[in-house]
């Protein structure tokens, strides 16, 4: 438990469209709103809107343990790789589909600062 408060803002993706076997980044500043330095979890959710089987909702695909001071901001990056959008398909194989995604960077599974991207 933290007695420093974060907001996050800015989400900035490498691309919005991407190949398949591309890698993509995406960036957010996290601000210590607080009067305290503190450490936050900066986390990564991914979610596969049109899947060829039934995916999670938001799967954890990244995260970042930060320590900011009092007042101040710092850009976290992510990058995620063919690895981390790949699931068995409906074809029984291992690899990640064309499509839309949408991502969340954020403290928690309910982060708001949202994103999309598409590989084509």
């Amino acid at each position: 438990m933290s007695y420093a408060t974060f907001e996050y803002s800015d989400i900035q993706p490498s691309s919005v469209i991407a190949e398949e076997g591309d890698k993509l980044q995406f960036s957010v500043t996290v601000t210590n709103t607080g009067k305290v330095d503190g450490e936050e979890v900066v986390q990564l959710y991914v979610r596969d809107m049109k899947g060829s089987v039934t995916r999670p909702v938001r799967e954890l695909k990244g995260f970042n343990k930060i320590l900011i001071k009092a007042g101040e901001s710092r850009k976290v990056s992510f990058t995620l790789s063919p690895e981390d959008l790949s699931f068995t398909r409906k074809d029984m194989i291992w690899g990640q589909e064309k499509g839309e995604y949408k991502l969340w960077i954020g403290g928690d599974s309910n982060a708001s600062q949202e994103a999309s991207f598409t590989i084509k």
